[in-house]
């Protein structure tokens, strides 16, 4: 099986959930991760920091570089982009997982939280890619991957909250986009997305906590990107993957380990039909 056994990954956003999910999975591989988030301190309501993870990932066997990051801002991207390649020596993959949330209709819509999800979402997205590029381009099989859904122009998917789609678009028009213009330089570029919602500590501040038996666990992510971020990336990119599709391609077949209450109707995530 292909493996992650010594790659230097740059993931944002990953101090919890789907995130840590994918970081832990290519810990396990024997990669380093290089976890560029916020979170320093414990948060009331949201368990977990750039060190726990480290921590985490150091234990399952990788080798972690926690870096406090906040990606809206450009020196403190370029400076934790550089810290990974004086670390590890390059940058072998790229997961942009930092996403910021507001679900709200136009009128309810602070300009405050529309600028911290147009600044993370896609700015950020951008911004880490535009810098990892050039390492990318040195590295063997080289990846980008965004937590992103296809594109779909329906109006329910904008309607009632305009501002997070126009956002979380935009890190999909980024697959779109670079793809295509990185193709040449070997460098794949693709998307990945949940079929349901995943059951994780925002989610959990954001749904009624009775939401719960609907979800899966963020491990279903972090097992499909490990089959993305291991295929070969001359022929698999400009996809737009949704998580059960990608296990079941790879023979995975049993999906109720995933659930957080195995059997449980589920509950279908955003932008899918």
């Amino acid at each position: 099986m292909p493996t992650l056994k010594g790659k230097t990954m740059f993931i944002t956003g990953a101090s919890r959930g789907i995130g840590k999910a994918i970081a832990l999975v290519a810990a396990r591989d024997g990669a380093n991760v290089a976890i560029a988030a916020k979170t320093t301190e414990p948060h009331p309501k949201l368990s977990g920091t750039i060190f726990t993870a480290a921590e985490e990932i150091e234990r399952a066997g990788g080798k972690a570089l926690p870096l406090a990051v906040d990606i809206r801002n450009d020196e403190q991207t370029a400076a934790a982009v550089e810290k990974t390649v004086q670390t590890f020596g390059g940058i072998d993959l790229l997961v942009n997982n930092a996403s910021a949330i507001f679900l709200a209709p136009t009128t309810a819509t602070p300009m405050k939280r529309y600028d911290l999800m147009h600044q993370v979402n896609v700015r950020g997205t951008f911004l880490c890619s535009q810098l990892c590029i050039p390492h990318l381009k040195k590295a063997a099989n080289p990846h980008i991957l965004n937590l992103a859904s296809p594109l779909s122009m329906q109006a329910k998917w904008f309607s009632g909250h305009l501002a997070y789609t126009m956002s979380k678009f935009g890190m999909s028009m980024c697959v779109l986009g670079m793809a295509a213009e990185l193709a040449g330089d070997g460098i794949a570029v693709n998307a990945l997305w949940p079929r349901t919602v995943i059951w994780t500590a925002a989610v959990e501040n954001l749904l009624d906590p009775n939401a719960r038996p609907y979800c899966r666990k963020p491990e279903i992510m972090g097992d499909a990107a490990h089959f993305i971020l291991t295929s070969d990336s001359r022929s698999c990119t400009g996809n737009f993957f949704v998580d059960d599709d990608v296990l079941r391609r790879h023979g995975v077949t049993d999906l109720d380990q995933y659930a957080m209450q195995p059997g449980h109707e589920l509950q279908p995530d955003f932008f899918l039909e």
